[in-house]
């Protein structure tokens, strides 16, 4: 009887532990092939490994305002099950990529030209910053709440993100904040300010 009583014990741990390691390591799923074709589609040809969504971007002159062109499984759908993805970033000048988070991978953003100046904030509250030169690379830890901010008046920045997932997500803290149904009562409270300056808020953001 003890012995069963300590085998079920030593299940019921592994179990537990399995739990843990899937919640720790949660991302994009294994995959048990070599890659995942679309279910319409009964048979690829190298094409469907190309992406040429980036290209209108070589020699492409500065855009007006802060711009992302993504190749992610949305829009890649190659990437499905390969657990990788890739932004191409432009940072006009005084132009700045607000608060956000990418909710299933971390992001490791290269530098290709000008500098910027990035940060991110931890489950501690403690805020992690450094103004990037020209060819540095720089990581957001996955989940953190993080931004870029081009503080040269003259020069556009531009740099290179991968993410360590076909699909990051990106939560916008202004959006999720002030371009949801939460009602002004409640985020006056939680900003410990009045529904006036939340309306104003929202305003801007319009």
């Amino acid at each position: 009887m003890e012995s069963k009583t300590s085998s079920s014990t030593v299940l019921f741990a592994l179990a537990i532990l399995i739990v843990i390691f899937q919640m720790a390591s949660a991302g994009d799923p294994d995959i048990l092939t070599d890659f995942v074709m679309p279910l319409e589609v009964p048979s690829v040809d190298a094409s469907y490994f190309t992406f040429s969504g980036l290209r209108d971007l070589v020699g492409a002159s500065s855009p007006d305002k802060f711009k992302v062109t993504k190749a992610s499984m949305v829009e890649f759908p190659a990437l499905n099950g390969q657990s990788v993805s890739y932004a191409i970033l432009q940072y006009p000048a005084g132009s700045v990529n607000p608060f956000h988070t990418h909710p299933r991978a971390s992001e490791l953003l290269f530098l290709v030209s000008g500098t910027l100046q990035v940060g991110f904030i931890d489950s501690t509250n403690k805020m992690f910053n450094q103004t990037l030169q020209t060819g540095d690379v720089f990581v957001f830890p996955k989940g953190l709440v993080h931004y870029q901010y081009n503080a040269d008046g003259n020069n556009c920045a531009w740099a290179i993100s991968a993410f360590g997932s076909a699909n990051a997500g990106t939560v916008s803290v202004p959006n999720s904040v002030f371009n949801t149904s939460i009602p002004d009562n409640i985020l006056a409270k939680s900003f410990k300010t009045d529904i006036m300056t939340i309306q104003k808020l929202k305003a801007g953001l319009a």
